[in-house]
């Protein structure tokens, strides 16, 4: 769920001017990428999962790179392998490399902060959260947060970011994250490549009407606006139940 979490924060940097717009090249950023050939990926490309970018999600291969963002201790380096596979906003291919280059374009605008510093600032603090959370990162110096994962809170808080975009991005009469960033980020938009059922690190399930945060083990954050219903549900394993359907069966029978 770390995912629409990253989503949130660049949605802030841009309310904050610290990045310009999501038609940004990335390369603008991550100037090092430039060679590779990323001077046509931009940030929405990266928000949608269109960027075309070459990067094996396997959880199971040793070898791939999901396996070296995760256990790895320099994804500094491990960006500045990526390759493209594919023309940039032509199709949907859901891999995590696209929410650490998000990382990174966020780390670099930040300039003197940390990515966990901002969320601190933006998130944590504003929404009078009741835990501390903590973000995994790749190494203890000079570490760089795996945005594309591992963001560690408590159930109640994650409700809290569900609230958060449940009212479009008000808190108690505080303009959080701007209304224009949480319509857009949860809007049906198949454009360039995008699909139906994801729109800027959010999930779909029935699109202009529900939108949530899902996490690899089973992990959930479902907000149906307009029932105003909020359902968390977090685990060690999805099991055997299709959780999009029931939620999106409870959203109806509210």
């Amino acid at each position: 769920m770390a995912k629409s979490i990253t989503s949130i924060l660049i949605g802030c940097a841009i309310d904050d001017g610290l990045i310009k717009s999501v038609e940004e090249p990335i390369t603008n950023y991550i100037p090092e990428l430039t060679k590779n050939g990323f001077d046509k990926v931009t940030i929405k490309h990266l928000l949608q999962m269109t960027s075309g970018i070459k990067f094996n999600e396997s959880y199971i291969n040793p070898f791939g790179d999901a396996a070296s963002f995760y256990y790895g201790l320099n994804l500094r380096k491990e960006i500045g392998k990526m390759r493209l596979k594919t023309e940039p906003g032509k199709q949907f291919d859901y891999v995590s490399g696209n929410t650490q280059l998000l990382g990174l374009v966020l780390e670099r605008s930040l300039k003197d902060k940390t990515i966990t510093q901002y969320l601190q600032e933006k998130i944590w603090t504003p929404l009078e959260m009741e835990y501390d959370a903590s973000w995994s990162i790749d190494r203890k110096k000079n570490g760089l947060e795996k945005t594309f994962c591992c963001l560690n809170a408590r159930a109640r808080d994650f409700a809290k970011i569900g609230r958060l975009y449940k009212n479009k991005g008000n808190w108690n009469g505080k303009q959080i994250v701007s209304q224009k960033w949480v319509e857009e980020s949860t809007r049906l938009d198949t454009s360039e490549g995008s699909v139906n059922f994801y729109q800027y690190q959010w999930w779909l399930p029935t699109p202009n009407e529900d939108f949530m945060a899902e996490g690899i083990l089973g992990q959930f954050v479902y907000v149906n606006p307009t029932k105003d219903l909020i359902i968390v549900r977090l685990g060690k394993k999805e099991g055997k139940a299709d959780w999009w359907t029931i939620f999106t069966s409870l959203a109806k029978a509210y």
